[in-house]
């Protein structure tokens, strides 16, 4: 039971957790005041726009990129700033281009068309996978350690990529602190837990999310990329056991010390809170009450807004009926999300311009990306479509990417699981496989390879990690590309 104590401890926790939420709702309610019609009339012309307008979009992801290896100090404790800076870069931009009225009316759909569901479910997720700890005696046996792989592949689609890893990673260390080589079970972990394994559902990784606030079916990528996601998983498994076996072989051999502690797993409340809000997705997805509020031309349905409240319930329910000291076991900081949140806010607003050119199609100035994933007449090149949302993924991080090759291929959510399921799957493969090729693809990545080396794992260096994970991935993407399976990438 929990103590009286760490409740209270606890409680006095929600009001700072949620106090930047309330700040953002307090700002954004006078805009819901203004006149709607004149917002709604009001766009950004995208046909008219040119490259240079993308540049703080393009020079926030660099920064992103490369802040954490030539400068981190200055950058962990600036980053905030740094993105803010971009953000109004762009937005300084809009308005000299488009008029104040019609870069507030973008803003707010930005914010909260498509920011706050992406940021509210990887925060809950966040919180709630925080508080389930794992303690007991683990050896880092091949054995062991393709078990907790496996595990965290299967476990990603359900808890989401960062959830698994949090849950897993602290294990996996502790079980192979003991061995001199280890830093690639680090390295495959990332590739299979942090990626690859949150291939199956909206849960499971920030873009498919971002597919499923743009109305892709929850269970789209579940129907149509499972058996892809399971060949590259089965055999990022059996690659595994072969180079684990044969470093598990090099090792001195250990003294047995005797029976360990058993395996438990505490915090057990927090399952049925991950149950909860598998719960919430699905209801939002299939309730439709057709009540929707106009907020500066940006319609916000009804079910949307009930996810968002029951998730962040969920996660102060997680804060609540959580003892602290499960969190602190696990090393749980805020720190990991709260960067999270202030970089994809920068992203979500310097993207605004971007996908207005990406909008305007063979009118604007992407039109040149367009040429290369489009045949000339008009049909998708799927092939195209998977290495370009793959390899942009891997360096620019997979959830802005995967947007923009959504709104590059016409954006429509039914045309796209339809008639051109198999760019969508091109894409989602892309996205959600490829971020896996560098530390800064996907959210996790970075954060798995930083506690790793906090705990005295050596881990390779940017490139030394991108030849490492490069060699044992692009092989398994040049299978896919020519696999004869459903939905075929198709070269045309």
């Amino acid at each position: 039971m929990r103590s009286a104590r760490s409740r209270q401890r606890g409680a006095s926790l929600l009001p700072r957790r949620f106090a930047t939420w309330r700040g953002c709702v307090v700002m954004a309610a006078p805009l819901a005041l203004l006149p709607q019609p004149a917002w709604a009339a009001m766009g950004i012309d995208g046909a008219a726009m040119r490259w240079p307008y993308a540049l703080p979009f393009a020079g926030l992801l660099l920064s992103i990129a490369l802040g954490p290896l030539l400068f981190a100090k200055f950058w962990h404790h600036h980053y905030g700033k740094i993105a803010a800076i971009w953000s109004l870069l762009a937005l300084g931009s809009l308005v000299l281009f488009a008029g104040s009225m019609a870069t507030l009316a973008a803003l707010v759909h930005a914010m909260l068309a498509e920011y706050l569901g992406f940021i509210v479910l990887l925060f809950s997720l966040y919180v709630v996978a925080g508080g389930i700890l794992i303690t007991g005696d683990i050896k880092g046996t091949p054995a062991a350690n393709t078990g907790i792989l496996a595990l965290g592949t299967l476990m990603a689609s359900v808890v989401g990529t960062t959830g698994a890893a949090m849950i897993l990673i602290r294990p996996l260390i502790r079980a192979n602190r003991p061995r001199r080589r280890n830093a690639h079970v680090v390295i495959f972990f990332i590739i299979l837990v942090a990626n690859v394994g949150g291939a199956l559902t909206p849960l499971g990784d920030p873009p498919l999310f971002v597919g499923f606030l743009h109305g892709v079916d929850f269970f789209w990528t579940t129907r149509n990329i499972w058996l892809q996601t399971m060949i590259v998983a089965g055999l990022l498994l059996v690659i595994f056991v072969a180079v684990d076996v044969w470093r598990f072989r090099r090792e001195p051999q250990l003294s047995d010390a005797g029976p360990g502690k058993p395996v438990r797993i505490r915090g057990l409340v927090n399952l049925v809170l991950i149950a909860a809000i598998v719960a919430s997705l699905l209801v939002s997805a299939m309730w439709k009450p057709g009540i929707a509020f106009d907020v500066l031309g940006t319609k916000l349905e009804l079910e949307d807004l009930a996810r968002n409240v029951a998730l962040l319930a969920i996660a102060a329910l997680s804060v609540w009926l959580t003892p602290d000291e499960h969190r602190q076991a696990n090393g749980f900081t805020w720190e990991p999300i709260r960067e999270v949140a202030k970089l994809f806010a920068g992203i979500f607003v310097a993207i605004i311009p971007v996908i207005a050119m990406l909008d305007a199609g063979h009118h604007g100035a992407f039109a040149w990306l367009l040429s290369a994933v489009t045949g000339p007449d008009g049909t998708p090149r799927e092939v195209a479509y998977f290495w370009c949302t793959g390899l942009m993924s891997a360096f620019l991080d997979n959830a802005p990417t995967y947007l923009l090759f959504f709104e590059l291929a016409g954006g429509d959510p039914q045309v796209l699981m339809h008639a051109l399921s198999g760019t969508l799957a091109s894409i989602s493969m892309g996205a959600v496989y490829m971020g896996a090729l560098t530390y800064i693809g996907n959210a996790p990545n970075f954060m798995v390879s930083s506690i790793a080396n906090e705990n005295g794992i050596e881990m390779p260096s940017f490139f030394g990690y991108l030849l490492r994970a490069g060699a044992v991935l692009i092989p398994l993407f040049l299978l896919l590309t020519v696999l004869p399976v459903a939905p075929i990438l198709h070269w045309h």
